[in-house]
Parts: structure tokens; sequence; C-alpha cells
């Protein structure tokens, strides 16, 4: 799938050019919202992931849901192993965001996100519908990329390697400990740095991805090198 040049990263598609490919026969766009809030309007031709946005497994809630649930999942959104999928959320792209990350563990890298979402679709005043979209099951087949997923013993070594780096992505209060988010303990990983996932993305209320540069600036403020090895969490 080719992108237009108007996305600030090869990773990002725009609100116009979504418009202009939503009848792409090999192109599922899947909404990875709420199923309550697809029921009441999404985009043209978005089917809905209808599950846990984090997509973690049936048995062990902790963890990325194991392949065969996976293949199940998006071989049911018409998900095959050649098909161009766009990902997008209601929220600043943290749900859809973590579907990208989940395709990329399981072996498929044709996939975007939609900057701003479903927020810069409606600031922008395009077309929603409330018809859900089916297509006709897929044959998805995962390949696990192994280095898309870090373990524990991983970041136990990697607080005593100086060539990783550790990064919070979480709030202020997560990183201090002064919000628990209902953990049994608070803090965060020796030797991370912290900066949250926020500060990347514009301000409210559309929330698009900060220009690349900008990213990489707020990175190296906070002490973080775009181009080492990271762990984040």
């Amino acid at each position: 799938m080719t992108t237009d040049s108007e996305s600030p990263h090869p990773l990002l598609v725009t609100t116009e050019w979504l418009e202009q490919h939503l009848d792409d026969p090999n192109l599922v766009l899947i909404d990875c919202g709420a199923p309550d809030a697809y029921r009441r309007a999404h985009i043209p031709n978005a089917v809905s992931i209808s599950h846990d946005p984090f997509l973690k497994g049936a048995e062990n809630s902790k963890l990325v849901m194991p392949k065969e649930e996976f293949e199940t999942l998006v071989r049911a959104l018409g998900v095959s192993n050649n098909t161009s999928v766009i990902v997008y959320d209601d929220s600043p792209s943290m749900n859809a965001a973590r579907a990208w990350w989940v395709f990329e563990r399981f072996g498929h890298n044709d996939l975007r996100v939609l900057d701003g979402g479903i927020s810069a679709w409606t600031a922008e005043g395009r077309l929603m519908t409330s018809r859900s979209t089916s297509h006709e099951p897929g044959t998805f087949t995962a390949n696990m990329y192994e280095s898309h997923h870090c373990r524990i013993e991983d970041v136990r070594s990697a607080i005593e390697d100086p060539n990783i780096q550790i990064w919070d992505t979480r709030s202020e209060g997560e990183w201090s400990g002064e919000n628990s988010r209902g953990n049994e303990r608070v803090g965060h990983i020796p030797g991370a740095i912290w900066l949250e996932w926020l500060r990347l993305l514009q301000e409210p209320p559309v929330g698009r991805f900060r220009p690349l540069d900008e990213i990489r600036q707020i990175l190296v403020t906070a002490g973080i090198d775009p181009e080492a090895e990271t762990i984040t969490y």
C-alpha cells in the first residue's frame, strides 16, 4: 500500500488519503474503539474489532493474545496476509497503536494508523455512518516476530545494559507512584526514562502526531536516544 506525501510518517495515513481509498477492494479499515460507539457512528466501510482494545488473551488477561486467537479474530474481520489494513480509534490513537503493534507482532506489516483518528475525521466534516460493514473471512496466518515482544528477563538484562534504554510512557502519577491504577506495586522500573506518550501528539481536540522533527527533539530533550535500542512500557 502506498501512502501520500502528506502523511508525516509512513506508519500513518491522512484523513484525505483514507477518504480517497475507502472503496479499495484490498483495504480493511478497522475501528478499534468501543463496540457501542461503533454502533452509533463510524467511518464508512469500517469493521469493528469487537474485542478488548488491548487484544489480551482469553486465558491470561495480562498478556497479548496467542497467535491462534489473533488469527481467528482478524480472519473474521476479512484480513489475509496480503490485505492492506488501516486502524483508527476514538481516543488519541492509543487503541489503534496497540492494534498496530499486535499486527506487527504477528507478522502483518502492511498496516497504518489513521493520524488523528475519528476526531480528525469528524472535525473535518467527513461522512459518518451507523451501518455495519462485514467482509468475506480472510485467511491470515501469523508469522511471529519475536523482536517485537519483550519479556521480563529481557527487561532485567536491559537494566544492567548501558546500550539499551527503557522508556516509561505512562502518566507522571504512574511514574512517581502516586497513581497505582489498581496495581499492587507502584513506581517505575529502575533506570527508566519518563516521557508520557501524549507529549508526542498535537493538542486536542484532534490530536494528530507531531511532525517527526518535533518528536525527535522531544525525545532528545527527555534524554532518549531516537537511534538506540529501546524497551517501552
